[in-house]
């Protein structure tokens, strides 16, 4: 049944089945997010120059982003150092409650990306954090000490790192915790799935190539690297991240792409979809995950302030959208379906 026509997009009555990707990704996301909480040990100094955060510890500093400001906005939250905490966790690997994931990896509690649209900004609930979400970072130091001890008495599942943080953002190359707990993993025989922003990842192929079974993904959601700096401030450009895929891909690794979320009247048109689907496939992507843009709670507010800054014409559209999200998440995906299969992506 069609309900509106808005911006050349068709709204129309979704299926009970059609919001099921949405709800295991937030499911995933949330679950992992609460297990890996219940495993930080607390303790050490509070640095009382800093906001409270959860788990603090003795060694706190301030970091500027890797990105400079030109590359993008960041007005949505300030043009501010990231506060970075060194942490210490009794547990790294932790159950992720998701039959397709078996275990969630988060070497890190928050990002530096500081994309507006995050839905993983609804874990400063649990974590006690009181800064802007993307300008607080805690690293987990003894990260890969804590997996490999965890790992001989874990039953074989598949792993997943980066499912409320990135694991290859800008701190990675300076800490290379991710990297230390790849190392651990490539002593087991365990399928890994990583998913991120960041061309940093291209550091460790070598490593990646020791896994048994492993995959890399690359969330993009548009071709346009300007868009991507107002929305992806601290993220790799396009071009990098497309780069990354390719690279990886003639390394043998298979790569894979979170088209999510499309940004409504910037990046879901059917021109801009088959673009962006078309140059996947020829950096060697086999497979993509859809998704629609969440603008409720504070996602939508953080996307407001953008959208009124920036593009001002289309805040009247997304808050309609907000309101009729599953009927648009419908058309969404109806039309990457057939974009995937002209381009011969598996669209799961």
């Amino acid at each position: 049944m069609l309900v509106r026509r808005l911006g050349g997009h068709c709204l129309v009555r979704p299926s009970r089945n059609s919001i099921n990707l949405c709800k295991i990704l937030w499911a995933l996301a949330l679950a992992t997010l609460l297990l890996s909480l219940a495993a930080c040990q607390p303790g050490g100094v509070t640095v009382t120059t800093l906001a409270k955060s959860h788990c603090p510890s003795p060694i706190a500093r301030r970091m500027v982003r890797d990105a400079p400001t030109s590359q993008g906005d960041r007005s949505w939250w300030g043009d501010q150092a990231v506060i970075v905490r060194e942490i210490e966790c009794k547990s790294l690997l932790t159950r992720s409650g998701i039959a397709s994931i078996d275990y969630a990896l988060n070497p890190y509690v928050g990002c530096a990306h500081g994309c507006v649209y995050c839905y993983a900004s609804f874990m400063k609930r649990f974590t006690g954090h009181t800064e802007p979400w993307g300008s607080f970072v805690d690293v987990r130091v003894n990260a890969a000490a804590v997996l490999a001890k965890q790992m001989p008495r874990a039953r074989r599942g598949k792993i997943s790192s980066g499912t409320v943080t990135d694991p290859y953002q800008p701190l990675e190359k300076q800490y290379q915790i991710t990297r230390a707990c790849l190392e651990v993993l490539a002593a087991y025989d365990f399928p890994v799935s990583i998913l991120t922003k960041s061309a940093l990842v291209r550091r460790d192929i070598d490593l990646l190539r020791r896994l048994q079974n492993v995959e890399v993904g690359f969330t993009i959601s548009t071709l346009d690297d300007a868009l991507r700096g107002v929305f992806e401030p601290g993220a790799s450009p396009i071009p990098a991240r497309l780069a990354a895929l390719g690279e990886l891909a003639e390394a043998g690794i298979k790569t894979w792409a979170f088209c999510g979320p499309l940004l409504p009247f910037l990046s879901d048109s059917e021109e801009q979809m088959a673009a962006l689907f078309r140059e996947l496939a020829r950096v060697g992507v086999s497979a993509l995950i859809v998704d629609s843009m969440k603008l409720s709670g504070g996602i939508g507010g953080r996307v407001k302030k953008v959208l009124e800054k920036h593009y001002p014409d289309l805040v009247e559209g997304y808050q309609f959208l907000a309101a009729n999200r599953q009927p648009y998440h419908e058309a969404l995906l109806a039309r990457a379906q057939r974009l995937a299969a002209k381009y011969g992506l598996a669209l799961n």
